[in-house]
């Protein structure tokens, strides 16, 4: 079986983790890929021993069975840009803090393995938006698994952005920005901005405004088979764009339309979980916590 690893541990702080999954690896005759940018990261004397391939951004993937992504739900994200259109599955073992998407915690790392040798586990694909522009954009990785944002650049003046949907005009925001996302997406940004939560199988996008000067501004849930398309206006002549994690500076002459991209993330998901379950314990449904 071929693994690949990639993870982010600028502090150290999971050397030792890192080591015992390792060891844990070789002991079942796995063939071990990881990042150039997580061993780089990586302190271990004894990281020679271990034979490990290293790939990079554009490298093919498609020869592994598994990807681990050894973090929170922001390494997940980037785990993604090296999967991307190889769609392997993804297992997110949480080393961070809150984790909708890199549930698995490192005490059942092992077991989690497990289950994979085993084949006992199923398959989540989560849907994926794409960027098109008439300009070269992120270099080439215009997609996202969580969201693309338009946002104000200076900290002063709001911006207006017109929103069409197959070519309708949905809204003109008046607002600091407008995030598109997916139902993934939607535990994330546009949660924190009033957005609803979608099931990861709901085939949509929300359309989230982002401190609306118009109280009456809501988000809105349209079908993702659609075209959405934007404008931008603003005493500033630059804004902020993003994907997920990643930012860009553009003008308002650059166009932007956002549709279904046509390849998938696939997340490992285990025997006794599913997305109801982790909603409840990361939200704190149900529980009582005033005391």
């Amino acid at each position: 079986m071929r693994v690949g690893i990639h993870g982010r541990d600028p502090q150290n702080k999971s050397a030792r983790f890192t080591e015992s999954l390792l060891d844990y690896l070789k002991g079942q005759n796995m063939e071990i890929w990881a990042s150039s940018k997580f061993l780089k990261q990586v302190k271990s004397k004894k990281l020679k021993s271990y034979r490990i391939k290293s790939f990079y951004h554009g490298y093919n993937l498609k020869p592994l069975d598994f990807f681990f992504s050894l973090g929170g739900d922001g390494t997940l994200l980037d785990s993604v840009t090296y999967v991307e259109k190889y769609e392997t599955p993804i297992l997110g073992i949480n080393t961070g803090r809150l984790g909708f998407l890199a549930t698995i915690n490192r005490d059942e790392t092992e077991l989690a393995i497990s289950n994979l040798m085993q084949s006992s586990y199923s398959i989540d694909s989560r849907s994926v938006l794409k960027l098109v522009s008439d300009k070269k954009l992120f270099e080439g990785q215009n997609f996202a698994l969580n969201d693309f944002t338009i946002m104000k650049k200076d900290i002063s003046a709001m911006i207006t952005v017109h929103v069409h949907v197959n070519g309708e005009l949905l809204n003109s925001y008046w607002a600091d920005g407008v995030i598109v996302s997916t139902p993934t997406g939607s535990t994330g940004y546009s949660l924190s901005c009033g957005g609803p939560l979608l099931h990861p199988q709901s085939e949509s996008f929300v359309i989230t405004p982002v401190s609306p000067h118009t109280l009456t501004a809501r988000p809105m849930v349209v079908s993702d088979d659609a075209e959405i398309t934007f404008q931008v206006e603003g005493r500033s002549k630059n804004f902020l764009i993003s994907l997920d994690s990643r930012i860009e500076t553009i003008n308002a002459s650059v166009k932007l339309k956002i549709i279904k991209e046509n390849f998938k993330v696939n997340l490992v998901q285990l025997p006794g979980k599913n997305y109801y379950d982790t909603l409840r314990h990361k939200l704190n449904w149900g529980r009582d916590v005033r005391n």
